[in-house]
């Protein structure tokens, strides 16, 4: 048997490994494997969570929200947390709305009972004080004009917040704001603990974009040209409205039978006889024709010679007549024959280029995605050059939109300079401060002033009396303005029977401001010519714009433009590259009679001089016939709902004077 001695000292020699072991291993935890375990313990502890940032507002330039996001909120409630089960329970229905027993047995039921709602901060401000109720917020995006511009606004993804189509995705990297990050503590059973000295990162919220559109502008051009589409039984349609001399566009309305889409950026069509401007600037440019030169328009029936071994292509006019006429007579009763007679002088060259000068066959620059090019073939691609200078001159073997038609026809109004069509007015950061303002971006000069000043006369004769584009005049204003009928290429194949039915137009006449491009694709009822179908929906565009105050015709211009410097901002809105001349033409005075124009924005009236009206009786009406009745008033609206109306603010009878904002409020 052992010694007692020796027993002792397997004992302590035993107990000595055993603290060796112990030391060894807290070693290797603490100094070896610390950092491991560290991290570990930290993310057991702690959730490292990301806070959404506020995406941006889109306005409309007079501050109408078109697209804005609101927050909202989410409910959870740890019953392992609760102090008082009977005071969450109570509090919690009544706040959500939710019936108290389904909350009790949640409570009761569950490890973490969650209510995704979402829900406004005024329901849940009364849990906030509440133990165990946890509030997690996220954001929602809201267009409150519902599907006006929505088109064009666009939208977002189903599973992010980021920008899907539209505006929403051109803009998406000035929308989108900056995720914050915070910690969240948790204990072993999984309670989470809010900690601010834990906050990681602030999110900082979206900028703000200011668009160029006018809501209620585009709102008369939506309407109308839905009704217009729906009356002719037509397969859609577009209506562009731009700031001639800005290249701001107001307004922009797209409606297809097979959806809504952007049309009037991304849909190509051949012009037709809208085109034939071109042509005359072309002739007029590199001095083709003047005035006095004529041509025999053949009775309105014309062998075109295509190839040098006597082929022929058959020039029809629409309205036959006899007789000679000048280029601008040829302009003014869109006749083919005459047109394209003239447009033989020019070289391929010469005409390709003037289209390109114009800018056919390239994107635009405004900011919508996606943006179609057209179609402009250059001349060495021609398989006939003769043949298709027949059809250009015409306004076919080309493919354009809307928005490049009226950005040309703006540079004709702009004095012969082309800008860059936009969208944006401004960007601002959250707290409001101006990032970007637009200016008037110049492309070139696609004519000269006095070019452009002669193209301007041949659209005054072509919308005036005896030309094809007379029904889209206007009692009291001038417009100018040229109709154009196309048949529709589908395939690669001219469809019989279905015609593109357009006007292009310049308003007011005498100093011009606003270009108004207005397309229907084959209507089917009223006749197809662009100055049947057309015409008449530009004239109620503008009839309504002017009565809502949205364009304002004052007498004469507060300041008269005069030349300006290279580089300079003219009186007119065009910023001027250096060595191009913008000093306007001014079209010859009519004696006795004062010019009309549009001032941006809009300038105030004088009260004294135009008389109190009184708002009409439209309550129980619907938001559409409403809406069309007080602007027929002079009177502009502002809508919350878009069901029948229930109440007004000026109510019926009110004398207001003419421009008068009245609120409508709808039932839905």
């Amino acid at each position: 048997m052992a010694k007692p001695a020796v027993r002792i000292a397997v004992i302590q020699f035993c107990l000595g490994l055993g603290v060796l072991a112990v030391l060894g291993r807290a070693a290797q935890l603490q100094l070896v494997e610390g950092d491991k375990w560290a991290a570990q313990a930290e993310t057991q502890r702690t959730v490292r969570e990301v806070r959404p940032a506020r995406r941006g507002t889109i306005y409309d330039r007079h501050g109408v929200p078109l697209a804005l996001t609101q927050e909202f909120f989410h409910v959870g409630v740890a019953p392992n947390e609760v102090g008082s089960r009977r005071e969450v329970v109570r509090a919690v229905a009544a706040a959500l709305g939710l019936p108290a027993p389904r909350v009790e047995r949640d409570l009761r039921s569950r490890k973490y009972a969650y209510y995704h709602g979402p829900y406004t901060a005024t329901q849940v401000e009364p849990l906030r004080r509440l133990k165990g109720v946890h509030i997690d917020g996220d954001f929602l995006r809201f267009y409150p004009s519902r599907d006006l511009a929505r088109p064009i606004i666009g939208g977002l993804a189903a599973d992010s917040a980021r920008g899907a189509s539209g505006l929403e995705l051109a803009l998406d990297s000035i929308l989108t704001g900056v995720p914050g990050e915070a910690v969240v503590l948790k204990d072993h059973r999984g309670r989470r603990y809010d900690s601010p000295s834990r906050l990681v990162r602030d999110p900082v919220p979206g900028n703000d974009v200011v668009l160029t559109i006018d809501a209620e502008l585009q709102e008369i051009a939506e309407r109308e040209l839905q009704d217009a589409v729906e009356r002719m039984r037509a397969d859609g349609g577009d209506v562009v409205i731009l700031d001639a001399h800005s290249g701001e566009l107001l307004a922009i309305a797209s409606r297809q039978r097979e959806g809504m889409r952007a049309g009037v950026f991304t849909d190509t069509y051949e012009p037709g006889s809208t085109f034939k401007l071109f042509a005359a600037a072309s002739l007029l440019m590199h001095q083709k024709a003047d005035s006095g030169d004529i041509v025999d328009l053949e009775g309105g029936r014309w062998r075109m010679p295509v190839t040098a071994n006597g082929r022929t292509r058959l020039i029809e006019d629409s309205h036959p007549e006899d007789g000679r006429v000048t280029l601008a007579q040829a302009i003014q009763v869109s006749s083919n024959v005459g047109t394209v007679k003239f447009a033989l002088r020019l070289t391929p060259e010469q005409q390709w280029s003037t289209l390109r000068d114009f800018g056919f066959g390239s994107p635009t620059g405004a900011e919508f995605p996606s943006e179609s090019r057209g179609r402009l073939a250059p001349p060495d691609r021609w398989v006939n050059a003769q043949y298709t200078r027949g059809s250009l001159a015409m306004g076919y073997e080309i493919g354009v939109t809307p928005v490049q038609l009226a950005a040309a026809y703006g540079a004709i109004a702009n004095d012969g300079i082309l800008l860059t069509p936009t969208l944006v007015r401004e960007v601002r950061d959250p707290a409001g401060a101006l990032l970007y303002q637009h200016q008037p971006e110049p492309v070139r000069r696609a004519v000269s002033a006095a070019v452009a000043a002669q193209l301007r006369v041949f659209l005054r004769d072509a919308a005036g009396q005896g030309g094809t584009g007379d029904r889209a005049q206007l009692r009291n204003y001038t417009l100018l303005g040229k109709t154009g009928t196309a048949q529709r290429n589908r395939n690669g194949r001219y469809v019989p029977g279905e015609y593109t039915a357009s006007f292009a137009s310049i308003f007011p006449g005498d100093r011009p401001e606003v270009v108004v491009v207005v397309k229907i694709d084959s209507p089917r009822e009223g006749g197809y010519y662009g100055g049947l179908i057309a015409a008449p929906v530009t004239r109620t565009i503008l009839e309504q714009a002017l009565a809502s105050r949205r364009i304002v015709v004052t007498p004469q211009r507060a300041v008269e433009p005069s030349a300006p410097e290279a580089g300079s901002v003219t009186a007119l809105g065009a910023r001027t590259p250096a060595g191009i001349d913008t000093a306007p033409t001014p079209p010859p005075a009519t004696p006795g009679v004062a010019p009309v124009v549009l001032p941006w924005p809009r300038a105030k009236r004088d009260t004294a001089a135009h008389p109190l009206i009184g708002v009409p009786a439209v309550v129980g009406m619907p938001v559409r016939g409403a809406v069309l009745a007080l602007h027929r008033r002079g009177l502009r609206v502002v809508l919350h709902g878009l069901g029948t109306v229930t109440r007004t603010d000026p109510g019926a009878g009110a004398s207001v004077a003419p421009g008068t904002t009245v609120t409508v409020w709808t039932a839905e």
